[in-house]
């Protein structure tokens, strides 16, 4: 696992704003705006570039999903602008600390999973929140057992 440093706590933020300002300007419901971004283009590039060393409008990450997926009205139940942040922030800082994918991230655990526990978990340190889900889901945080893991694990030793 790696530590939450300055960089992984500004991509958390900004996340945490673009889950946020969903509540408002984005037109699907909650959970189909959370599956659409992090199944998007625009997150898988957050993951493997980042974006704090460049400034970013929230209102590109909109532009992008709009631009990939169209607009659409689909859903209605929008959860709260704390709740969409906490699971914005969280989301990222599991991709950063474990360096796992977006979309990886949420196959093991969607939007309602982690909205089910927002109240329970939302005032604890967010790598601590992170570990209780992966144990919930059965992963032990400890060891690094992804089949992402594995895959760059293999690609390194093709590679000598």
């Amino acid at each position: 696992m790696k530590e939450l440093d300055k960089d992984g706590r500004v991509l958390c933020e900004l996340q945490g704003k673009i889950f946020e300002r969903s509540a408002k300007e984005y037109t699907t419901s909650s959970a189909v705006f959370v599956r659409r971004y992090m199944n998007s283009d625009y997150a898988a590039r957050m993951d493997r570039e980042g974006f704090a060393d460049r400034p970013t409008d929230v209102q590109d990450a909109f532009d992008s999903l709009d631009e990939q997926y169209g607009a659409s009205q689909y859903g209605s139940l929008v959860y709260t602008q704390d709740e969409l942040f906490w699971i914005g922030y969280i989301y990222r800082c599991w991709v950063y600390a474990y360096e796992l994918s977006s979309k990886a991230v949420y196959k093991i655990c969607n939007v309602k999973n982690i909205h089910a526990v927002y109240y329970a978990y939302h005032s604890m340190d967010p790598l601590n929140a992170v570990q209780r889900l992966m144990e919930a889901k059965g992963i032990d945080p400890d060891t690094d057992c992804t089949i992402e893991a594995g895959v760059r694990l293999l690609r390194k030793i093709r590679k000598k």
